[in-house]
């Protein structure tokens, strides 16, 4: 597999893992994803776990831990942000 395609799962491993982790968290605004409970935790560890391990795959172990995190945490801020916008949409849409 080539570095490109393997720095492109490694990234898809993390938004879906930080999407995990959201789905598994009591503070995922959306009920929908709500049902995967403790999985969710689980779906995300493992998804981080392989993450990492594809980052570190294509770039080395300090550069492959670092674009990790960045993308992980991207993913993570952004998760909570775009379901606050979704949810206060659909509020004012509502009355």
């Amino acid at each position: 597999m080539t570095e490109g395609w393997t720095s492109l799962l490694a990234t898809v491993a993390a938004f879906l893992s930080a999407a995990a982790l959201y789905a598994g968290s009591r503070h995922c605004r959306w009920p929908s994803w709500r049902r995967l409970g403790r999985a969710g935790t689980w779906i995300g560890a493992l998804l981080a776990i392989a993450s990492l391990v594809l980052w570190i795959r294509a770039l080395g172990a300090g550069a492959g831990a670092c674009a990790m995190l960045g993308t992980w945490m991207f993913a993570m801020m952004a998760l909570p942000y775009v379901a606050g916008m979704r949810v206060a949409a659909n509020a004012r849409s509502d009355g």
